[in-house]
């Protein structure tokens, strides 16, 4: 048992509670990643507007489907919103194309291969994590968290976030 706790430490699969996650008004760092479709993406790209930048574990999982597609589904209220929604995994980007086209997802899937702005932002502890956390940011136009979710559940995140965005100030 001893050897498994080990195991699990090592391979970054203990604990499901973000260390290190950014808190709502902090500065969201610069990123720059690429998308399914091989185009590159960056926090400047995203300046003025209000996006949810959402980590997940693995493409076409089964926690990761059940998010995907209820981001999907829930879409034109994000739309309605002025809100862009964008996956983050480590997964390559032909992984996330195949993930994409299979679910018919309307987002951007990001590819974080280096693990560096999960590991920035708390979605792992250190590049030798296999997955990333499931956690998400809605970062607001002036680069800003506006809020920070660190137990996502995949059924219940785009509802969750959708009802945020209800309340925020300003909001549409």
């Amino acid at each position: 048992m001893k050897l498994f706790a080990i195991a699990v430490a090592f391979l970054g699969l203990a604990g499901t509670a973000a260390a290190g996650m950014l808190k709502p008004g902090d500065a969201f760092p610069a990123w720059k990643l690429t998308d399914q479709a091989g185009k590159e993406v960056s926090s400047a790209d995203l300046a003025g507007t209000t996006y949810l930048l959402y980590f997940y574990p693995k493409a076409m999982t089964p926690g990761c489907t059940t998010e995907g597609c209820a981001l999907r589904d829930n879409y034109a209220g994000f739309e309605k919103a002025g809100v862009q929604v964008l996956g983050v995994s480590f997964d390559a980007p032909a992984t996330n194309a195949k993930f994409a086209a299979k679910e018919r997802f309307p987002f951007r899937l990001l590819s974080d291969t280096d693990k560096k702005l999960a590991v920035e932002v708390g979605a792992a502890d250190s590049t030798h994590r296999l997955w990333a956390r499931r956690i998400s940011y809605l970062i607001g136009p002036d680069g800003k968290v506006l809020v920070a979710y660190p137990d996502v559940s995949p059924a219940k995140h785009a509802t969750q976030v959708l009802a945020d965005l209800e309340r925020l100030p300003g909001s549409k």
